[in-house]
């Protein structure tokens, strides 16, 4: 090859790699800026929606210790269902095969603190973020509610029901053991982000699976003695 032609490839590849990181950049301050309004910490602040969407993640980490993303999610979404701020919630993750099922491990959490069988629904097909907000309202019937998830994750799952028309809210879960937000942006994150804005308006990706509606029925609230 001859030097005239590597110089021009190391210069398009340069050029190609700081459009990509552009890109990327833009995507994440285009994510976060247009939902950060809609991400609360202080669940007094939150408004109020019939239904919680709790977003599935596993319920330990790779070395085998308890994950205290997931200890924080359930504890989150059952203070909201105590506090009055929802009276159901979806519990929305992977179930890829019979050692692994994130919707089982949170219903089993959830009633563990406390809040009836009646007012849970598992979502096995959350396979992503993307199809757990779909899904809400294709499958489960619901225009707006309140996403359950830690900060760093909120900014996407917000901005893909958004960008949806949804009318949705998210509430925020610690992240780390002692109580902490975790980190805002981990690396997985900020390209996560970048797809979101791929699949929304490039892609039009579908989840991996829809199936038949199941609205969500809510008990009837106990009139006054």
């Amino acid at each position: 090859m001859k030097p005239s032609t590597r110089r021009f490839l190391r210069r398009w590849i340069s050029f190609g790699a700081v459009m990509l990181a552009l890109a990327v950049l833009g995507a994440n301050r285009w994510v976060i800026n247009s939902t950060d309004a809609y991400v609360f910490k202080d669940w007094a602040l939150l408004p109020f929606n019939e239904v919680g969407v709790v977003l599935g993640t596993s319920k330990y980490m790779q070395s085998g210790k308890p994950s205290p993303e997931f200890r924080w999610r359930v504890t989150a979404a059952a203070d909201l269902y105590r506090n009055g701020k929802v009276k159901h919630l979806i519990v929305s993750g992977a179930n890829p095969d019979e050692t692994y099922n994130e919707p089982r491990h949170m219903y089993r959490e959830l009633v563990a603190q406390g809040v009836p069988e009646s007012a849970i629904t598992m979502d096995f097909a959350g396979f992503r973020t993307f199809d757990s907000v779909i899904r809400a309202k294709a499958v489960f019937g619901l225009d707006r509610f309140t996403i359950v998830t830690q900060k760093y994750h909120s900014y996407r799952a917000v901005f893909i029901g958004r960008k949806m028309d949804l009318n949705v809210v998210a509430y925020l879960a610690p992240a780390t053991s002692d109580g902490g937000p975790g980190n805002r942006h981990p690396v997985r994150e900020i390209f996560a982000r970048m797809k979101a804005v791929l699949d929304i308006f490039l892609l039009r990706t579908e989840p991996r699976f829809l199936g038949d509606p199941h609205p969500i029925q809510l008990a009837p609230e106990a009139e006054p003695a």
